[in-house]
């Protein structure tokens, strides 16, 4: 690549900017949950507390996990994400080859590309999804036409090839923002039955059938013939629960005594696949949607707390409640207990039920992503994605048999739950919540996995296996576990099997709970981890782990690129989703960016000596997150999710703050990106 002068092309943010979500993607997103009280009130020790000891065992649980370390330039030696030499992702190629003119911070109101490349909007808001669905009316929407519409705000993203140029694109709909998508709104005690209902139609995911022009690569929606496969997932579709949670006492309410039949899916955020080619989606801010958690049975008050779940009746709650009863927790107390799993879907069966996998238990989940250990088992990363939550995986008890989909779909029911505990190598003098690194060179140490539940057997005292895996935080803080900032998307490298944490960020962390694995105090632009299992298994219960990127503006000397000049970085905050190239490139979407540029999809190499060279790829128009990204198995395109474009406090129908992607109301959004020459992306 060219020498560029950095400061020209990368402007970089050296003073304050005022940034970050709005108020209302606050409201509608999590409930408000950073106004809230942290809900980790747990004893559990911050890293900075323990560090003596680990230092005095430092030896013995690292030895096998460093092994696989290559001082300063990544990883090497571990297993490829998916152990089975028949899958794609098993091949990877060596060498990050990227050569692109990064994009500058912006607050343009569009979908900014590098030079060379192009975009366009795959599917949008009320686009019909089903054969039979109207054609998207603003003002005249209904519930029936919604739940046969793409629905709301989309995230996660993911494509099930069909040949080399068609595929069925899965999409999560995370959350509705009524605001926007009604003139008049002012809350759910006054909103229209027909609006929440609406609502609830708006959330869940899609499936929709999608083609690429082969001449140019653009990616577009299949809108002739059958589309077999096109559905609709939304919070009122019947599903089932299995694994060894499911039919106890925790899980019945009198809609569904046996405690089988669950309906619906809430706040579903990022997700997986898995090797036999269905979806995990993962169910995150449900708390949010009940209410009167208060009025429930004293025993469960406790997890109502740990849980947040609404209390009362409050005025910018949506109000399920007013056209579902069982959204009321004074008259259902259990039926939240239904919500915050991990959903699998089988997108080529449009009639197949979802199901939700009691054996990956229930917290506000971000991520679902799969691979293979060395013997053949199943293992799931999952994140939970608030202050001071917790790291976990679960590694199925049989072995995957490809071809064998009977078997295989049986692995998600029979396991162990873990969760992480780490464990920092410096003096705890060193780590003083100013992002500065200690000694030694490195944020890193050690780590294990501490197992919570087996099948039916507990291993946390006092709790039974069905209360484990309801009450999944709650266990996770009777064992210890390290508290983090907000795990969001947890990704392992196709090319090095290294594992990679997204720690959005956490502005309640204070100096004297900064630790090695969460170095800064009022974490506002976030980190990622790197997480290395012992022989490169992701079935071992220790690890090594280092913090490669401390986000923000690369003049903070509080700031980490992985030892990279910053002068030659792009500014990044707020890291949410990942994603991996078939060269290992980590790809980064983000989420609240406080530096006062827009939102955007980032990349960065993990190993040779580009590692730690962030550059931005793309930014998102005013108001919005970058979801996904997912990038197809010939790089030769990048779906993202463009969420809650215009979402600013104060916009409405009459005053939209952004007017993309149609020049009219905002509508959330896939688009795909790719290069004008039909190169691979990031070339």
């Amino acid at each position: 690549m060219a020498n560029l002068s950095p400061r020209r092309l990368l402007p970089l943010l050296s003073t304050p900017h005022k940034g970050g979500r709005s108020a209302m993607t606050c409201q509608f997103r999590c409930g408000n949950a950073c106004a809230h009280d942290v809900a980790n009130t747990s004893g559990n020790p911050y890293f900075g507390e323990v560090v003596e000891q680990a230092l005095s065992r430092r030896g013995a649980l690292r030895a096998g996990a460093l092994g696989v370390l290559v001082a300063g330039a990544g990883l090497a030696g571990a297993a490829p994400a998916f152990a089975d030499p028949g899958r794609p992702e098993a091949a990877g190629h060596r060498g990050g080859g990227l050569d692109f003119t990064p994009v500058p911070p912006n607050t343009d109101d569009k979908l900014t590309v590098p030079d060379g490349y192009r975009s366009s909007v795959v599917v949008r808001w009320g686009d019909p999804v089903l054969p039979d669905a109207p054609a998207f009316d603003f003002a005249n929407q209904t519930a029936d036409a919604q739940a046969k519409q793409f629905g709301y705000n989309c995230d996660f993203v993911t494509l099930f090839p069909m040949g080399r140029d068609r595929g069925l694109l899965w999409v999560n709909h995370e959350y509705s923002d009524e605001n926007l998508m009604f003139r008049g709104y002012t809350g759910g005690a006054a909103a229209t039955e027909e609006q929440i209902k609406i609502a609830l139609a708006a959330h869940g995911g899609s499936v929709v059938e999608v083609e690429r022009e082969h001449r140019s690569g653009e990616w577009k929606l299949v809108t002739r013939g059958r589309r077999r496969y096109n559905r609709r997932i939304t919070a009122t579709t019947p599903m089932r629960f299995t694994g060894p949670a499911a039919g106890s006492d925790l899980l019945k309410t009198a809609a569904d005594p046996a405690g089988l039949k669950p309906l619906g899916m809430l706040n579903n955020c990022a997700g997986g696949t898995t090797p036999w080619d269905t979806v995990l989606t993962a169910e995150e801010n449900f708390d949010q949607y009940f209410v009167n958690g208060d009025k429930v049975p004293a025993e469960q008050k406790p997890y109502v707390q740990r849980y947040t779940l609404t209390t009362g009746t409050p005025a910018d709650n949506r109000r399920f409640d007013r056209v579902e009863e069982r959204f009321d927790l004074a008259k259902h107390p259990n039926e939240a207990n239904r919500f915050g799993w991990i959903v699998e879907i089988d997108p080529f069966d449009p009639d197949a039920t979802p199901i939700k996998r009691t054996a990956l238990g229930r917290f506000k989940h971000e991520a679902a992503t799969t691979t293979l250990a060395k013997d053949g088992r199943l293992v799931v990363y999952m994140g939970d994605d608030s202050r001071f939550e917790y790291v976990y995986k679960f590694v199925s008890k049989e072995r995957y048999r490809r071809g064998n989909d009977r078997h295989n779909r049986s692995l998600l029911d029979e396991g162990t739950l873990y969760v992480a505990r780490f464990t920092g190598d410096s003096p705890a003098e060193e780590i003083d919540g100013s992002g500065k690194l200690p000694s030694d060179g490195a944020f890193d140490g050690a780590g294990e996995w501490i197992p919570l539940v087996s099948g039916n057997e507990s291993h946390v005292e006092g709790m039974t296996a069905a209360e484990v895996l309801v009450y999944t935080r709650v266990a996770a803080d009777k064992v210890g576990a390290t508290k983090m900032d907000r795990p969001e998307d947890v990704e392992r490298n196709p090319v090095t099997g290294a594992v990679y944490v997204a720690l959005t960020n956490n502005t309640n962390r204070t100096p004297a709970q900064a630790d090695e694995a969460n170095p800064r105090s009022n974490n506002k632009h976030g980190h990622v981890l790197e997480l290395v299992e012992r022989r490169g298994d992701a079935a071992e219960t220790t690890f090594a782990w280092s913090v490669p990127l401390v986000c923000g503006d690369p003049n903070d000397s509080g700031t980490y690129f992985a030892g990279f000049d910053k002068t030659k970085v792009s500014p990044i905050s707020c890291p949410d989703n990942l994603a991996f190239d078939r060269d290992g490139n980590l790809w980064i979407s983000t989420d609240g960016n406080k530096l006062g540029s827009h939102d955007g999809l980032f990349v960065m190499p993990v190993r040779g000596r580009d590692r730690g060279h962030v550059r931005q790829f793309l930014t998102v128009p005013v108001g919005a997150e970058t979801c996904g990204p997912m990038i197809t198995e010939d790089q030769r395109s990048v779906f993202v999710a463009v969420q809650h474009p215009g979402e600013v406090d104060g916009a409405s129908p009459d005053k939209p703050a952004s007017r993309w992607p149609d020049g009219d109301q905002p509508r959330p959004a896939v688009a795909v990106v790719w290069h004008a020459r039909n190169k691979k992306i990031g070339s």
